[in-house]
């Protein structure tokens, strides 16, 4: 490049560093930091070019030395051609639209329409793009199914919040980003840094990037702490998955305002249920109390079950500081020591929830159900409750168990309700999956000290199934209102509902696990041109009971079904076996839940509520909101056995080989269900091959295997707590143990 062009490209740089502070002057460590000019050369360069800025009036200074633009701004940039559409055959050269992904390695992703597979588009050629944002890419040629392609154009930025590394170096500041698909670092003004310390974490979110030759600018959100202590490592999952542990002032002083008292006139209004015999339960160390039960016995022997779900929708009302705050969060987030919740506490854990001993507004479901787990009659009401008890889930198995109690009758009447519903579902074709999960026993700075499994007990399937039946009980209603409000007749748009649905699951990753099971001498037969019967899948389920490979079996079953989504288009629920289902039970905690109130209260006095297109977005928002709770959900789990495993450097754990790759085995230790790898190169007693078809690592001269299902004995070699990372060693000593 010639003096000369290099000399209009540094000029151009500066002058679109100054245009980003229009209203202010700009200090030239500033400028030198977002150009990345640290070196004395790289400054005595850019001092010359200010000097001759300023000389040629482009720019004028105060008494500090700081800069500002005189005169007219720069035009601004030519407006991007747009990519005419492309329809059929996608061509190279073609502009096309989407969300980019970046890996590990900063290699991005765009995921296309109507593409098999996303689009590829190298480190090098990603140019201002960052993980989320949306894009415009140019197709450059394929290998085989995959197109590579060039970012031309941010068209939207993601937004994300980030965490990162607070660096302060000669009185300039920068981050170093902790997510490896951001890569490069970003540059902060000191008075945009929070304050933050040199090596200290942060979450920042992306002001600008003026170029790519230049660091993009950030502010910084939130000091999250010193790196490494407890408290910093799980705020910092909560940042990374957008989740924000603080409500605003003016969403807390809305809350304040909402009495704590019932109003006389709405209790007489309600269904006044404060005599009946209702009660909850709930975890142990719950505070918010979503749903009550009661049950009785009606004349004709059937049961009368009653659901009393707390009516958030009568204090949350729509567009409101609260409902606009519950719509951005989407749903409560449950971390292994805190809970994000998604209304502030005095709601949450206050007026809303179904404290005892305390008047409560209330949205009922009533079933009348014969025997044989058919609901011959309903009724759904906006109610007052006052529960009699708080149960736990222990209290309530220790009466299913025989111990006597003042509600003993209920309890085991609800005990023999679920146990024939539960049957009933899974002779329906209702999935029967039930992976571990894991509990922490905490010491006073949130380091684990015991690890060990929630027990799966009656108590839980008894609530869960009255749950269930309510929410199908209401899903089935909606379509009777939306019926006789001429739904059918005026088209899908009219009265909308906003359902819970689950898509069948992929027949190709189904086949996966039919390869995995094979060798254990268990038959799963999936033809990828049929419909999925789920019943094949409980079989599979039942075969591999008991065995070492049933986590992962269930695991890989999981994640071979779509995700259950929230959605105005009815499509059932697959897992359920359900051709109705809706969320009505959980308010407090889900946004869903309160749309749900709504629309039930609107249809119901022949109203409207929501349209078609706003449930659609909606749904797409709480679905997305409620993966990241569950991804952060279980990165504090994997957090907390790998700050467990910290203090265990060196034991020993009998483990079962999850997962054979080319990296080495991937080996999940029985006693806290946590996951490590064996490194390949530390299997020292041969040199090994990776079969991928047959999912084994293969000794050349030995022929000694190692297979999925494998039982091994492993000790813990290293763990990287901010990595959520466990390396593990072999003990070549042992003979690994077949399951086969």
């Amino acid at each position: 490049m010639s003096k000369k062009k290099k000399q209009n490209e540094l000029e151009h740089l500066v002058l679109q560093v100054v245009d980003q502070y229009p209203e202010t002057y700009v200090p030239i460590d500033l400028i030198a930091g977002v150009l990345q000019m640290s070196q004395p050369r790289e400054r005595k360069r850019l001092t010359r070019m200010v000097e001759r800025l300023l000389e040629h009036q482009v720019l004028r200074t105060n008494k500090s030395g700081q800069v500002k633009r005189m005169g007219a701004d720069e035009p601004e940039a030519a407006a991007v051609p747009q990519a005419e559409p492309v329809h059929g055959k996608a061509v190279a050269g073609s502009q096309l639209e989407g969300v980019i992904e970046v890996n590990r390695h900063g290699v991005g992703f765009v995921a296309l329409p109507g593409f098999d597979a996303d689009v590829r588009v190298p480190r090098k050629k990603m140019g201002m793009a960052l993980p989320g944002d949306t894009v415009r890419v140019k197709l450059l040629g394929r290998d085989g199914p995959r197109w590579e392609g060039v970012v031309t154009d941010v068209r939207k930025r993601s937004g994300r919040i980030m965490v990162g590394t607070m660096v302060r170096t000669r009185g300039v500041c920068y981050i170093e980003p902790d997510d490896s698909g951001a890569v490069t670092e970003f540059f902060v003004q000191p008075e945009l840094s929070a304050d933050a310390a040199n090596g200290e974490k942060v979450s920042f979110r992306l002001i600008d990037w003026v170029h790519p030759k230049a660091l993009p600018q950030a502010e910084v959100v939130e000091v999250l702490g010193a790196a490494g202590s407890h408290e910093t490592l799980m705020r910092t999952i909560l940042a990374e998955n957008q989740i924000d542990a603080h409500f605003d002032p003016d969403v807390e002083a809305a809350a304040e305002r909402i009495p704590w008292a019932i109003a006389p006139d709405e209790i007489r209004r309600r269904n006044d249920l404060r005599g009946e015999r209702i009660f909850t339960i709930d975890p142990d160390d719950a505070k918010d109390f979503d749903d009550a039960l009661s049950i009785s016995r009606t004349d004709q022997g059937n049961w009368w079950l009653g659901v009393h779900i707390a009516d958030v929708s009568h204090y949350v009302t729509p567009d409101s500081p609260l409902d606009r705050e519950a719509r951005i969060r989407a749903t409560s987030t449950y971390l292994v020591d805190r809970v994000i919740p998604m209304l502030p506490e005095k709601l949450s854990n206050g007026v809303c929830s179904l404290r005892p001993d305390e008047d409560k507004c209330t949205y009922s479901c009533f079933m009348e159900i014969s025997e044989h787990g058919k609901v011959l009659d309903y009724r759904i009401e906006e109610t007052v409750i006052r529960s009699v008890r708080r149960f736990t889930y222990e209290q309530v198995q220790e009466i299913i168990d025989g111990k006597q109690d003042e509600l003993e009758g209920e309890v085991r009447e609800l005990h023999r309700l679920s146990k024939m519903l539960t049957a009933k579902r899974f002779k329906e074709g209702s999935v029967d999956l039930d992976t571990p999960e894991p509990r922490f026993k905490l010491d006073a700075d949130g380091r684990p000290l015991e690890v060990t499994v929630k027990a799966r007990l009656d108590a839980h399937r008894l609530v869960e199934e009255c749950m269930l039946m309510a929410n199908r009980t209401v899903a089935a209603h909606i379509e009777v209102l939306r019926t006789a409000l001429g739904a059918k007749r005026k088209g899908k748009d009219a009265y909308p509902f906003l359902y819970r649905i689950h898509d069948r699951p992929n027949a190709e990753k189904l086949a996966n696990i039919a390869e995995n099971v094979r060798p254990l001498g268990i038959r799963f037969d999936v033809h990828p041109d049929k419909p999925v019967d789920p019943r094949i899948i409980n079989q599979l389920l039942a075969d591999i009971k008991g065995k070492a490979l049933e986590n992962t079996i269930n695991e890989l079953v999981l994640r071979s079904m779509a995700k259950a989504v929230y959605g105005p288009k009815n499509i059932g629920h697959f897992g359920l076996g359900f051709k109705h289902y809706t969320h009505f039970t959980s308010p407090i905690r889900r946004y869903p839940d309160v749309v749900v109130h709504r629309l039930l209260k609107a249809y119901g006095a022949r109203k409207t509520a929501y349209t078609y297109p706003e449930l659609e977005e909606i749904g797409f928002h709480c679905s997305e909101r409620e993966k990241s709770a569950s991804t952060a959900e279980r990165d504090s789990i994997k957090q907390k056995q790998v700050e467990y495993l910290s203090e265990r450097i060196g034991q020993e754990y009998d483990g079962v080989v999850t997962g054979v790759t080319e990296k080495g085995l991937f080996v999940q230790l029985k006693e806290i269900f946590c996951d490590g790898l064996v490194p390949i190169r530390t299997l020292d007693d041969d040199y090994y091959v990776h079969d991928a078809q047959r999912h084994m690592l293969i000794g050349r001269r030995r022929n000694r295997q190692f297979r999925l299902g494998d039982e091994v004995r492993v000790r813990v070699t290293e763990t990287n707590e901010t990595a959520r990372t466990v390396d593990l060693a072999l003990e070549q000593n042992r003979n690994t143990k077949k399951t086969r």
